[in-house]
C-alpha cells in the first residue's frame, strides 16, 4: 500500500511519523504535526500549528486546523493539539484556538466525531466523547470525558457539558450541562440521569444509589440550588462521582440546565 499517494500535498517543514498514511489529493502545511499509525483519507486538509498524536484516523474532505470562524482573530499565533485514537469522520472541521481562548484547541483521546461536526477555537473535549452528526460546539465550550451529543445538537460558547452526558438529537444547550443526565429540547432541559450509559461504564450500585440520591434533591426537592447542595454535602458519606456533580455546580458560571 502506497504510504503518501502521489498527488498528495505535503510542504516542507511538516512532521510526519514514518508510518503515517496519506490519501490522494490530500494537504498538509508545514507546521503540521502528525504522530506514528495516524491514517489520514483524501481530500483531507490540515493546516496551522496543529499537533496530531498516534493511531488517529481522519476521513475524506476534513478540514483540520483552520483559522477560526471569529472576527476578533487577527492572524495571531494559536493551536490545535488532538490526542490519539480519535476517529474524524467525512467533512468535519476542528479549528485553531484565539488570544482569547488562551490560543489552543484542545481535543483528548478516543473521541469520535462523527460525518459534518464542528468543534470551533478554544473548545477542550475530554476522552471518549461522541458528538453525533452534524453536532456543533461554539467557541469556548467543554465537553467532559464520556459525554454524548446527538445528531444536530448545539452548544452555546463558553459552555460546559459534564462527564457521561447524554443530549438528545436536537438539544439546544445554552447552559452548563451537570455531569450524569441526560438532556433534550430547545432550549435544552434535564430529563433524567443516563443510568443505561453509568450502568455500561461500571458504576456499581451503591454510586448509583448515590447519584439518584443526589439529583432528587438538587432537581426534584423543590428547595433553592445553594440549599440543596449544603444539605448533599452534610451527608455522611459523599462519595467521589457525587462531590463531582457538587464541584461542578458549584464552578458553574453560566448557571446549570435545569428540569
Amino acid at each position: 500500500m502506497v504510504r503518501i499517494h502521489a498527488s498528495a500535498i505535503i510542504e516542507e517543514g511538516a512532521q510526519l511519523a514514518d508510518d503515517v498514511r496519506v490519501g490522494a489529493y490530500s494537504i498538509i502545511r508545514s507546521e503540521v504535526k502528525i504522530g506514528a499509525g495516524t491514517v489520514v483519507g483524501p481530500h483531507v486538509v490540515i493546516e496551522g500549528r496543529t499537533t496530531i498524536g498516534c493511531d488517529n484516523e481522519i476521513f475524506q474532505f476534513a478540514s483540520i486546523g483552520a483559522i477560526p470562524q471569529d472576527l476578533k482573530f487577527h492572524g495571531e499565533e494559536s493551536t490545535l493539539v488532538i490526542g490519539e485514537r480519535n476517529k474524524i469522520r467525512e467533512f468535519t472541521t476542528l479549528h485553531l484556538g484565539t488570544e482569547d481562548g488562551g490560543g489552543e484547541t484542545r481535543v483528548g483521546n478516543d473521541n469520535l466525531f462523527m460525518a459534518y461536526t464542528h468543534v470551533a477555537h478554544d473548545c477542550r473535549v475530554g476522552n471518549h466523547v461522541i458528538l453525533a452528526n452534524a453536532a456543533t460546539l461554539a467557541g469556548h465550550v467543554q465537553v467532559d470525558d464520556y459525554a454524548i451529543l446527538g445528531g444536530m445538537s448545539a452548544v452555546h460558547q463558553f459552555t460546559r457539558v459534564g462527564s457521561h452526558v447524554m443530549a438528545s438529537g436536537g438539544s439546544m444547550i445554552a447552559q452548563d450541562v451537570v455531569p450524569f443526565v441526560i438532556v433534550q429540547g430547545d432550549r435544552a432541559k434535564t430529563v433524567g440521569l443516563n443510568l443505561v450509559g453509568l450502568k455500561r461504564r461500571g458504576f456499581s450500585d451503591v454510586e448509583l444509589s448515590a447519584i439518584k440520591k443526589a439529583y432528587r434533591v438538587l432537581f426534584r426537592s423543590g428547595k433553592l440550588q445553594e440549599d440543596a447542595l449544603n444539605e448533599i454535602e452534610a451527608w455522611d458519606d459523599v462519595p467521589p462521582s457525587v462531590r463531582l456533580l457538587i464541584d461542578f455546580v458549584r464552578q458553574s458560571e453560566r448557571g446549570i440546565v435545569r428540569s
